[in-house]
């Protein structure tokens, strides 16, 4: 089965076209990150005319680089949520359009379920029960999946995402956007143990019943498996207003000529250090929550963060099995949307009337 994905949610307009859910035949990827790191951050309407430009001959390429026609491709999947409208607008409006030109079925994929089927493209698959760590840049999300296309949120973040939070941070530090790449690139010559930010514990109920996880006891309170990192971007401004001795405001041009170079590498380390602790702190209660886990996958933008890996490695080691992405399928690609796509084709998921699409900027994997 050949499946031509498309992916436009954000500010990578991509295509890719994959074989049975598994073997990528092509990958195509056009990225705005040179023309917003200009501005710090995405504009939507920028980004949506960006998609207009690129859309088609990243759709050509990707046939081309394959070595494929229309009549040999079986299906077209496209995201369809969550992500900024206009751009959503351009890769749905591609993708019916496509379909009803060439009268194939046509599937609109939820984005953060392509995340996790990304671990599906690269080696072995990952087993049921598992639980996936979908990080991006507008996301934080800890999700039990027991077989394919069942999905369900049992910890999700209450405020910024931690992508997000990168970002942020690195404004903070006068890094440059994206935030990710910026703060782990400073924080090899930083100290990670040099600022100690805090470890937020959510105590109230969690988010979701955890269905068939045995080791719930109802009469015992359980801590959330929530996340919260407003606190923490509040702390490393804090701590950078004590560094320079001036209430800096966020975001400011100020720092760059107020922070050392050593500074900000050690501000970008222990704020590095702090996240990804975090983030396997939750994961760790989850697994306690959900002991017949037999897989943990990583998923989305912050997944392909060198320190993360290497912690959920080591922490899960003795415990489960453990996927990551390929790097280049961390990102927002298009070959995710056309594996996520044929699961939900083998688990009976019919077409979608390519005159009835729906689009969404938010919307839960579990609805």
């Amino acid at each position: 089965m050949y499946i031509l994905g498309i992916e436009t949610s954000c500010d990578e307009t991509a295509a890719a076209i994959v074989k049975d859910g598994r073997e990528i035949l092509s990958n195509v990827v056009v990225s705005q990150i040179d023309i917003f790191k200009e501005y710090g951050g995405v504009i939507p309407e920028v980004a949506a005319r960006s998609h207009l430009e690129a859309m088609l001959p990243v759709v050509n390429k990707a046939l081309k680089d394959a070595n494929l026609t229309w009549e040999q491709i079986d299906k077209i999947a496209v995201t369809h949520t969550p992500g900024l409208l206009g751009s959503l607008l351009i890769g749905t409006l591609t993708a019916r359009t496509l379909a009803i030109l060439h009268d194939k079925p046509l599937y609109p994929v939820h984005h953060l379920k392509s995340h996790i089927y990304a671990n599906w493209l690269t080696g072995n698959q990952p087993e049921f029960p598992l639980l996936a760590l979908v990080v991006s840049g507008g996301h934080t999300q800890i999700i039990r999946m027991t077989k394919h296309n069942q999905f369900e949120i049992i910890g999700t973040t209450r405020d910024d995402a931690v992508g997000e939070c990168f970002d942020k941070v690195a404004k903070i530090l006068g890094l440059p956007y994206p935030g990710g790449p910026s703060i782990s690139k400073a924080a090899k010559n930083g100290n990670p143990e040099k600022y100690k930010f805090p470890h937020p514990k959510l105590s109230s109920p969690l988010r979701s019943s955890i269905k068939n996880a045995s080791s719930l006891a109802p009469s015992v309170p359980s801590p959330s498996l929530d996340f919260s990192f407003s606190g923490l971007k509040t702390a490393v401004l804090r701590e950078v207003q004590k560094a320079v001795n001036k209430p800096i405001s966020y975001p400011s041009h100020e720092l760059k000529n107020l922070l050392t170079e050593q500074q900000v590498a050690d501000f970008a380390a222990s704020f590095e250090n702090t996240a990804t602790d975090i983030l396997i702190e939750n994961l760790k209660r989850a697994l306690e929550k959900c002991p017949d886990t037999k897989s943990i996958c990583l998923a989305g933008g912050v997944s392909a963060n060198e320190l993360l890996r290497k912690k959920t490695a080591r922490a899960f080691s003795n415990v489960s099995a453990v996927f990551f992405p390929s790097a280049n399928l961390s990102g927002d690609n298009a070959a995710m949307v056309a594996a996520a796509a044929f699961y939900e084709i083998e688990s009976g998921v019919p077409p979608t009337d390519p005159y009835k699409v729906s689009l969404a900027p938010r919307s839960p994997i579990d609805k």
